[in-house]
């Protein structure tokens, strides 16, 4: 049994390292091979699916579509920015790390890679993949930084040893993340620098200012117009006159139309502003569509206020772009033109209507990025550190509390269901499942005392410590050929049993496993954020390994000298 099941493992970390075969196959079809063969009981199989810490990043993966929707990480990034490289670097390094510590990796580098991609001073080649470090450095500093730290702690649970703390990692993790920081400042310097060459989909947005609106009488910086992320106020058109460019004290007035320019997807921004009226929350629907003026169309060479097109298609004008050109008039005086692009605000007859494919090439709907406002940001921020103080003094278990958390902001509002049925993350609950019933299975059938062996015995004249330098490296190995997750799959077993073997505590073993499934540095495919950053920057395998080299070697260093003095053998 143990010949087959070392056979098996081999296969699936070939398998796992060509990268034909999607993961969650991989793994979910191994253990199933186990159970049809006797090696994992029902019981412990389907016990694996439900593991406490499989279900504590389930509700944290959840939970954190709540955090994306928040102002804190776009308000902060307007301060990181500036025109010094290296002080940005660190600034982003800081909070990117911060936020990584209690938030799930790949939604915090999502959330910033536009705000880099739009920074005005550096090339974002030149802070992408430090991006992508800082937030595996922030990973390590809590136990649900990253999932690869749950499911070591699934691992510890299985075998009936006493769970990891929320905080036991931050004093090897917090280190790493300040000598890694400083460490990207060296690594910049292998990083191309590539100017965006991104086509910005901008168009120009029309919003008025209401009457009883708190904005009038006071100036474009007073009303921190100046200050949009992704919204330029290009002009204010008063009385049919345009003011252009426009002064920051300028006084706004009553009436008055603001003209934006920037990322549609953004439009909801402006809501957040008192008596700022946008033109499709007048209209029944906030389903936005993405139109081009075809042809045939009977609105060319019509002005957009006399065409009548809000009774024609049930719809209204959002924004209009017309290849590079500035339109600096009003939407509504406008004359269309073939091949003209719309955003329509549509209600709910738009696609009854049978004149659409005469007039429109229709794109495609728009997903409007929907925002919380400082006040829900601030509930939102609130809520989920009072859950981790209550666990953190063993008031409330966190599992219980995340739950709780959940069912507040669905009932308040900030998520809906629909969110956590499309962000469900059905791959990794399969993967993890998988990886707990495998690791029993090689524990069980011997391989794991193998590998032990083999370890001790080739590392076995260094002592313990030895024994110890050999997991982490083994984990270290197996994360950048194959994932994260798979690495601590299929080294924490052999970590267990060294260290029972060995006689001594398994706890720095089990932080050597964690630290070590942690370490993808030097190639795009091991961790996620790396590979999301990869395309993006344009980076090359060769900028991967050699900016790789010099963070995994400071990385590994305060991980085998710290481990064994804060968790002693």
């Amino acid at each position: 049994m143990a010949i087959f099941v070392g056979l098996s493992i081999i296969i699936l970390l070939v398998l796992l390292a060509q990268n034909r075969v999607k993961p969650t196959i991989l793994f979910f079809g191994l253990i199933l091979l186990y159970y049809s063969l006797d090696l994992i009981e029902t019981k412990s199989m389907l016990n694996n699916f439900t593991n406490k810490s499989l279900v504590t990043l389930i509700l944290l993966l959840v939970i954190s579509i709540v955090f994306e929707k928040t102002t804190f990480i776009s308000t902060i990034s307007n301060k990181i920015f500036s025109k010094s490289y290296n002080k940005s670097l660190l600034k982003m390094s800081f909070f990117v790390s911060l936020f990584s510590a209690f938030l799930n990796n790949t939604a915090v580098v999502a959330s910033m890679i536009s705000v880099v991609q739009q920074n005005r001073f550096h090339a974002p080649s030149k802070l992408l993949l430090p991006l992508s470090y800082a937030a595996i450095f922030g990973g390590t500093m809590t136990l649900v930084g990253t999932s690869t730290n749950l499911i070591v702690n699934g691992f510890v649970i299985e075998r009936g040893l006493e769970p990891l703390n929320l905080f036991d990692f931050m004093y090897v993790g917090v280190p790493i993340a300040i000598f890694g920081g400083i460490t990207l400042l060296v690594v910049a310097k292998f990083l191309p620098e590539i100017k965006n060459k991104e086509e910005k989909q901008e168009y120009f947005i029309e919003a008025k200012v209401a009457k009883t609106s708190k904005m009038i009488g006071k100036s474009i910086i007073e009303n921190n117009l100046r200050n949009l992320e992704h919204l330029f106020l290009s002009e204010v058109i008063r009385d049919n006159y345009t003011i252009s460019p426009i002064n920051p004290s300028e006084i706004l007035q009553a009436d008055d139309i603001l003209v934006f320019c920037g990322d549609i997807k953004q439009i909801e921004i402006l809501n957040h502003f008192d008596g700022l009226i946008l033109e499709h929350n007048k209209h029944e629907s906030k389903n936005l569509v993405n139109v081009i003026i075809s042809h045939e169309s009977n609105l060319i060479n019509q002005k957009i206020k006399d065409s009548n097109f809000r009774t024609k298609f049930d719809a209204s004008i959002v924004s209009i772009k017309r290849g590079d050109k500035n339109l600096s008039t009003n939407i509504g005086n406008v004359i269309l033109e073939i091949g003209d692009n719309l955003i329509l605000a549509v209600g709910k007859d738009f696609y009854k209507r049978d004149n659409l494919k005469k007039n429109f090439h229709i794109l495609g709907d728009i997903g409007i990025e929907k925002k919380l406002s400082f006040l829900q940001s601030m509930i939102v921020a609130i809520s989920f550190l009072s859950i981790l103080l209550l666990s953190l003094l063993e008031i409330l278990p966190l599992i219980k509390g995340l739950f709780i958390l959940l069912a507040f902001y669905l009932i308040i509002g900030f998520l809906n269901l629909s969110e956590v049925k499309r962000r469900f993350p059905h791959d990794l609950i399969i993967i993890i499942g998988s990886a707990l019933g495998i690791a029993s299975v090689m524990i069980d059938s011997g391989v794991a005392n193998a590998l032990a062996n083999f370890l001790n015995s080739s590392f076995g004249s260094f002592g313990v410590y030895g024994s110890f330098i050999s997991i982490y490296l083994l984990t270290f190995l197996l994360t950048e050929i194959i994932t994260n997750n798979a690495a601590a799959a299929l080294s924490f077993p052999i970590a267990y049993v060294t260290a029972t073997n060995l006689g001594v505590d398994v706890t720095p073993f089990i932080f050597a496993v964690a630290y070590g499934a942690s370490a993808s540095f030097m190639t795009p495919y091991g961790y996620q954020t790396n590979l999301m950053v990869s395309s993006i920057g344009g980076y090359t395998f060769k900028t991967f390994l050699k900016s790789g080299a010099l963070v995994s070697f400071v990385y590994s260093f305060i991980v085998i000298a710290l481990i064994p003095i804060v968790f002693p053998f």
